[in-house]
């Protein structure tokens, strides 16, 4: 079974200080589900906090963590499951994307890009799902891209990080059948918030044209989540891409990839 309804619910979302994390918490706050936040950035946790306990009335607990360490998955597991305390609904939103030539890219920067992006993201699925399977309940939402649906010129070790992200997202969500937990890909497209200014990016034709707000995107994230489904891309344009992305050939669709990402 999955969650249906995720009142009195506890969901830890990590990258909850701006952008769709912080559209995460609203959405599942809205639904009234109490909260763990997770980032880096204090001050806007918990202002985020104040907000959503004013608005919604519910509980909400802010820990201020940088992810990139490779001990900070288990020491958020552990700091959020002592004694009697769980967590029913983990979303592995924290992530970053970096826009260039893989050459001109420091790669300081790419390996704490991956670590975050992969490894800290499939060590926290690990440490939850556990107790989750356990309890026979629970649910996991693995925030992919769009750029995971194929080569991503300019963003090669971004595009390839989400598509790990989504294959690994839906092996897990098959694994899990019959043991309550679900396990939930969602794919957004362009969407507006502050990835392009940290990537390094300028805005193209193909950002304008497509670029959805982020209320929505999450919106759809958990509802695809809260149905168990597998996987999920949010607008009709990212549909349409993704699903003809899959019908050409690769050397075509890498072309493409490179072609629309360019700015003006």
């Amino acid at each position: 079974m999955t969650i249906k309804s995720i009142k009195g619910r506890i969901a830890l979302v990590t990258g909850a200080s701006s952008g769709l994390g912080v559209d995460f918490a609203r959405e599942l706050a809205r639904r009234g589900a109490d909260l763990i936040l997770v980032a880096r950035r204090k001050e806007r946790l918990e202002e985020l906090a104040a907000s959503l306990t004013k608005d919604h009335g519910v509980t909400v607990t802010v820990m201020a963590m940088d992810l990139t360490a490779p001990e900070a998955p288990r020491a958020l597991f552990e700091a959020t499951t002592a004694g009697e305390a769980r967590v029913d609904i983990l979303v592995n939103n924290a992530g970053f994307g970096i826009f260039g030539q893989f050459t001109d890219i420091p790669w300081e920067r790419q390996a704490a890009m991956m670590q975050l992006d992969i490894v800290t993201l499939t060590h926290l699925t690990r440490l939850f799902v556990g107790p989750m399977v356990a309890r026979r309940e629970g649910a996991i939402l693995q925030v992919a891209s769009i750029a995971g649906y194929q080569p991503a010129p300019g963003y090669a070790t971004y595009g390839a990080a989400k598509a790990f992200v989504l294959s690994f997202g839906e092996a897990l969500n098959y694994e899990l059948r019959g043991t309550g937990v679900n396990c939930t890909v969602v794919s957004p497209g362009v969407t507006a918030t502050e990835f392009l200014q940290v990537a390094g990016q300028d805005k193209g034709w193909f950002h304008r044209m497509t670029m959805m707000d982020s209320p929505t995107v999450a919106r759809l994230g958990i509802e695809a989540m809260l149905t168990g489904k597998a996987s999920t891309v949010t607008g009709w344009v990212n549909k349409v891409s993704t699903f003809s992305a899959r019908l050409m050939p690769r050397t075509v669709a890498t072309a493409v990839s490179g072609m629309v990402m360019k700015a003006d």
